[in-house]
C-alpha cells in the first residue's frame, strides 16, 4: 500500500530521471518565479496549458477552473479563487500577458447548454458557477439553425470573449492595459485535432495563427 496512486509515483520517477532540471529548479527556488504570461484555463485534464505551449517550469502562471471563466470584479466577503490568482499575477508578479484559453468539448460549457442533464443540476456548484454565462448559453441553445456541436463550439468561444470583458472590470487590469503595460489575449484549443485558434482583438474572431 502506498500513499499515492502508483501511476503518479511512476510518473514522478520518470520526471526525476529525465525531466527534472535541478539547476533550473534551484534557481526558481532561490530567485522566485518571474513568469511573463498568465494563462486562465479549464480544469479539463486534456487541455493543460503547460503541455499545449510546451512551457518550462516558471514560464507560465496558470489558474484553472471549470470552463476557464473569469468572474467580474466583485470585492466582497466571499471567496474568489480566480480573482485572487489574478490579483497576485498582476499586482505581485507584474505579468505582461493574460491569455484566456478555451477548448473544445468542454464539460462546463456542455453543462451550461444543458443545465438539467444528470448528474449535475443548476443548484449544484457547477450550475452556480456556469450561471455567469447563462444569458449567452440560453441564446446559443435556442438557435435551432446550429447543430449541437456548433452550439458547443460557439459558446466555448463566446465564453472566452466574456471572460476578457470581465478581466477589464478589474481596475488594475484596465489601467495597465490602457497604459500599454499589460495585454489580454483569447485562444481556443481543439482537443481532437491539436489546432490552436487565437482571437483577433479587433474583431473577436478566432483564427489559426500563421
Amino acid at each position: 500500500m502506498t500513499h499515492l496512486p502508483e501511476s503518479l509515483l511512476a510518473g514522478y520517477r520518470e520526471f526525476m530521471d529525465g525531466r527534472y532540471e535541478s539547476e533550473r529548479y534551484r534557481t526558481l527556488a532561490t530567485e522566485g518565479q518571474k513568469p511573463e504570461t498568465m494563462v486562465i484555463a479549464c480544469c479539463d485534464s486534456r487541455a493543460a496549458p503547460e503541455t499545449i505551449f510546451n512551457a518550462n517550469p516558471g514560464e507560465l502562471f496558470v489558474v484553472r477552473n471549470v470552463a476557464n471563466l473569469v468572474p467580474p470584479y466583485e470585492p466582497d466577503d466571499k471567496r474568489h479563487a480566480t480573482s485572487a490568482a489574478l490579483e497576485f499575477a498582476v499586482q505581485a508578479l507584474r505579468i505582461k500577458h493574460i491569455v484566456v484559453l478555451g477548448h473544445g468539448r468542454c464539460g462546463g460549457i456542455s453543462a451550461a447548454l444543458n443545465p438539467m442533464l444528470e448528474p449535475l443540476s443548476p443548484s449544484d456548484f457547477i450550475g452556480q458557477w456556469m450561471s455567469q454565462i447563462s444569458a449567452a448559453a440560453q441564446a446559443v441553445a435556442g438557435n435551432d439553425a446550429m447543430t449541437q456541436s456548433e452550439r458547443q463550439t460557439a459558446l466555448e468561444r463566446i465564453s472566452v470573449r466574456l471572460s476578457l470583458q470581465n478581466l477589464r472590470s478589474f481596475p488594475y487590469v484596465a489601467a495597465l492595459e490602457d497604459g500599454g503595460k499589460l495585454s489580454l489575449h483569447g485562444a481556443w484549443f481543439d482537443i481532437s485535432s491539436g489546432e490552436l485558434w487565437a482571437m483577433d482583438p479587433a474583431t473577436g474572431d478566432f483564427e489559426r495563427p500563421a
